[in-house]
């Protein structure tokens, strides 16, 4: 309890402070794991997953998840990631339009990573038909709106963009983000921990200080929330 990566998870599961805000100066493995050892996943969920918004003024944010926790999930895992990103969605007032993204577009090619996808977007459709949400598709697909009436005028996305785009796994996930957030002017908000018992957020290393405050403004939502 010494350790301050301790201390302040400590403070919220204790009901002495409502959320907490990690990992300025420390990698992201260190900073997450007393947060989840202290505070815990929700009860409900198998897993938690790290969430960025990407904010454009041309065509509006973009929500892509998991780019942080977890490097090989199942489908059944890559459900939970897809709902509590929907659910994190909806908070900032936005119907999510979900892609579950992989090299392949509708079973044009087999293996491993478009399977899980394609096995999990079965899973959303069966137990959750409202959600929309579709795949396994490319990226282009899936941003491509014309493309995609073009070629699949089936999807569910029904000729319109995804603004929600969940990878197969952590490195095409985290390697997307980091290119995006180099080499455009987009601003970025996240990582936003979906899944926690209580608020509980972990700073990339090195953040700036717009980037502090925007995230301790989703920390505070986080909190009014639960």
């Amino acid at each position: 309890m010494q350790h301050r990566n301790y201390f302040a998870p400590m403070l919220v599961e204790t009901g002495y402070a409502d959320a907490v805000l990690s990992g300025l100066t420390r990698n992201y493995p260190d900073s997450i794991r007393p947060s989840l050892q202290v505070i815990g996943k929700r009860e409900n969920s198998r897993i938690v997953s790290g969430m960025y918004i990407f904010n454009s003024t041309k065509k509006g944010p973009f929500f892509l998840s998991d780019c942080t926790v977890n490097q090989e999930p199942c489908a059944e895992e890559l459900v939970d990631i897809a709902l509590q990103t929907a659910e994190e969605v909806r908070r900032f007032g936005i119907e999510p339009r979900i892609a579950m993204l992989s090299y392949s577009n509708f079973g044009s090619v087999r293996g491993r990573v478009p399977d899980c996808q394609r096995e999990a977007v079965a899973i959303l459709h069966k137990e959750h038909p409202d959600l929309i949400v579709d795949g396994e598709m490319q990226a282009s697909t899936a941003l491509n709106p014309e493309l995609a009436k073009e070629s699949f005028p089936f999807s569910k996305l029904n000729g319109k963009a995804a603004n929600t785009l969940i990878f197969p796994n952590l490195a095409a996930a985290n390697i997307a983000q980091k290119i995006m957030q180099q080499t455009t002017d987009i601003e970025v908000i996240g990582p936003i921990l979906n899944g926690m018992r209580k608020p509980a957020h972990i700073l990339q290393m090195g953040s700036s200080v717009n980037e502090i405050v925007n995230m301790i403004l989703v920390a505070v939502m986080d909190a009014q929330k639960k």
